[in-house]
């Protein structure tokens, strides 16, 4: 079975600015976003960003003086995430999210997870425990924010396959198999080269995490949550450490 680190790396690390729409429109989107939140960065905050990828979120909350601490398990997004970065302070890592305790040396102000990352863990018990290794580091008052996919209601028939971006040049679909507790996400890549078109398929595992479920962890660790509809009609959930 295809890891979430080998399907980014094999089909999806390559066109994920493209996806984004490229990358002021994805940063328009990760200011936006940032809005909508109200941080409260200055010059003094400090963000960690777990699955960070380019810095859709990464390099708008350093724009605004806060000093970044950029997780991810893709080489080529990180990459990206540099040559954009300008003079901003960004620090890039390339590690699992779950070893993000090795690479933080000061309390974390803020805590981000958005994107739907939180479901490439490969089950709940590791979302426990990252939700757990969170509350450990934050000082009363930070903040941790999760944005996911709610999949705990199957779609149906032929709603499982979800135009993602297209144009002249590529066609990104995905199609979505439900199972117990996860769905498999299949992404199916069609792009246009001078020899004419080539299909590229990979697929991955997400865990089916439903927000009820991931609120009752982060309260279980002292965190007063609130639920709000985040981009793209993610569940959002804004976590303020009591």
């Amino acid at each position: 079975m295809t890891t979430v680190a080998q399907h980014y790396e094999q089909l999806l690390a390559p066109v994920y600015l493209w996806m984004a729409g490229g990358a002021e429109a994805a940063f328009r989107a990760g200011e936006s976003e940032l809005d909508a939140l109200a941080l409260p960065l200055h010059q003094r905050s400090v963000v960690l960003d777990l699955g960070a990828g380019f810095g859709m979120h990464a390099i708008p909350a350093a724009r605004r003086g806060a000093r970044v601490v950029a997780i991810d398990t893709s080489v080529e997004l990180l990459a990206t995430l540099e040559s954009l970065r300008g003079d901003l302070p960004i620090r890039t890592v390339n590690a699992d999210l779950l070893e993000f305790g090795k690479h933080v040396s000061e309390a974390p102000d803020v805590v981000l997870c958005m994107g739907d990352t939180i479901t490439h863990l490969p089950e709940p018990a590791l979302v426990a425990q990252l939700v757990r290794d969170v509350a450990s580091i934050q000082t009363p008052g930070g903040l941790f924010v999760l944005s996911f996919r709610d999949y705990t209601v199957p779609l149906q028939a032929e709603q499982r396959f979800i135009p993602v971006r297209s144009d002249d040049e590529r066609i990104l679909t995905c199609f979505l198999e439900y199972h117990n507790g996860t769905v498999q996400v299949h992404d199916i890549l069609n792009q246009r080269s001078p020899e004419g078109w080539s299909t590229s398929v990979s697929s991955y595992s997400k865990l089916r995490l439903a927000p009820d479920e991931l609120t009752r962890m982060l309260s279980h660790c002292g965190f007063e949550v609130r639920r709000e509809v985040g981009l793209r009609g993610m569940a959002r959930l804004v976590a303020r450490r009591a």
